[in-house]
């Protein structure tokens, strides 16, 4: 499958009209797959809580826009600020599975390649930080 940066346009595009301002287009064809794999458009505002995923780790690849990446520990205490910013070679970042994190979008139009291990498991409450 050949993927052009019209799927970004469109997905970014879906995003800014969404009530959550982010949208993803998945790759995977099931969320049983192995491995998940998506394009994911956040907009500025999009409210993402500091969640951890306790089974898959996650890499975020940046494709368009500005992202900031927040690490914390379970005292809700950042422990890591790292902005992802293709002008300043920072193009990805690799969140491994159980570490609390949010992501926050610093421009319009930004736009991720993301893979966890599946299947797809949703947040649980539990793996909310409040």
């Amino acid at each position: 499958m050949l993927l052009q940066s019209a799927i970004l346009d469109k997905l970014t595009e879906e995003a800014q009209s969404s009530p959550r301002l982010r949208m993803n287009h998945n790759l995977h064809e099931s969320f049983d797959d192995s491995v998940q794999r998506m394009f994911n458009a956040i907009e500025p505002g999009s409210e993402i809580p500091i969640a951890r995923h306790p089974y898959s780790s996650e890499t975020l690849i940046l494709l368009r826009g500005r992202l900031r990446v927040l690490i914390y520990n379970s005292q809700k205490e950042m422990m890591e600020d790292v902005i992802l910013d293709l002008a300043i070679g920072n193009i990805g970042y690799h969140i491994p599975k159980g570490t609390w994190h949010r992501v926050e979008s610093l421009e319009s139009g930004t736009v991720v390649f993301e893979t966890r291990e599946g299947p797809y498991t949703p947040v649980s409450e539990e793996d909310i930080l409040k």
